[in-house]
């Protein structure tokens, strides 16, 4: 079959499209074959090291798939050759940038039947990732005020839809690039970070504040005092400590997205009810992926991009 890989940790150049032999589900797997494979940023961590998730080399990236059912391995139920799936894989293992990708059977659900099978792979980490940042962690509830800096990425899009859905004031901060996208989303107001200042904008305390903007330590820190008393700071950006303040009981809590079947479920059902919109900046052949993770390097790439199997 033909993959993706790297055989050592570095930059950009050493991403190969290459052959290589075709996995075999072992028990509790799933072989797929693979319609869709989302890249993202952690991608390019894990390939250069700087990410806790060692790996095995060659290795070969990808931890959002989707694809249809090709195989399986010894003990898996409830899954029938044919059927179509999505899922998020475990990110130190080889990953969905082939022709065929292995699976724990628990990780995957059936993809949505209202989007293109390969555009389903660009809904579960992500998805999950506000998923959790929003229910789990901040228990965001009707009513309640919440405040998204780095809204015009791809968790921030899902991140507004689930929280407006929820019944949430929402308030984002976006880049006038992103601007229309975060307000198609469902954004009650939006902040463009490029022209005034977001302490300066919001008027009024937030009860949440989800961090998924690369802003300074100091900037993040900053922002604090918008969160109410016994509100909480949740964030993406491992990078740094999640600033709070202990003396007005202003939680902390970092977002380190797992695989959960409940979740992703409800997840695909809200995108079959129309609900839930998964969008899709690029469709790339398989073979241009190591292009994708060059371009990304040099900040050009915006929105999520999926790389679908070359033809023939």
């Amino acid at each position: 079959m033909k993959a993706v890989r790297f055989h050592q940790a570095g930059g950009p150049e050493v991403v190969r499209y290459e052959d290589a032999d075709q996995p075999v589900a072992g028990p509790g797997q799933v072989l797929i074959r693979v319609a869709g494979s989302a890249f993202n940023p952690a991608d390019a961590g894990i390939r250069a090291g700087t990410l806790p998730f060692p790996v095995v080399l060659p290795h070969v990236p990808g931890y959002d798939v989707s694809g249809t059912v090709a195989g399986l391995g010894e003990g898996v139920t409830g899954l029938q050759v044919g059927d179509r799936v999505v899922g998020f894989l475990p990110m130190g293992e080889n990953g969905s940038a082939a022709e065929f990708a292995v699976a724990p059977a628990e990780a995957l659900v059936a993809a949505p039947s209202a989007i293109d099978l390969a555009d389903a792979a660009a809904l579960p980490s992500v998805g999950l990732t506000a998923w959790q940042a929003l229910f789990d962690l901040a228990d965001l509830r009707a009513g309640q005020r919440l405040l998204i800096t780095g809204a015009g990425g791809a968790v921030g899009g899902y991140a507004v839809q689930l929280a407006k859905r929820a019944g949430a004031h929402v308030i984002a901060t976006a880049s006038p690039r992103s601007r229309d996208a975060v307000t198609a989303a469902g954004a009650d107001e939006v902040i463009d970070h490029t022209a005034s200042t977001v302490l300066g904008s919001v008027t009024e305390p937030v009860d949440v504040l989800l961090n998924l903007a690369p802003i300074t330590p100091d900037e993040f820190e900053g922002l604090v005092p918008l969160v109410r008393d016994g509100g909480i700071v949740v964030s993406t950006t491992a990078w740094m400590a999640t600033p709070g303040d202990e003396e007005r009981g202003v939680r902390t809590a970092g977002v380190f997205v797992r695989s959960d079947a409940d979740q992703l479920t409800q997840l695909v059902a809200l995108v079959d009810s129309g609900e839930l919109t998964v969008e899709v900046a690029q469709r790339v052949p398989l073979s241009e992926l190591p292009a994708i993770h060059a371009r990304a390097a040099a900040g050009e790439v915006r929105g999520k991009v999926v790389a679908l199997p070359d033809a023939g």
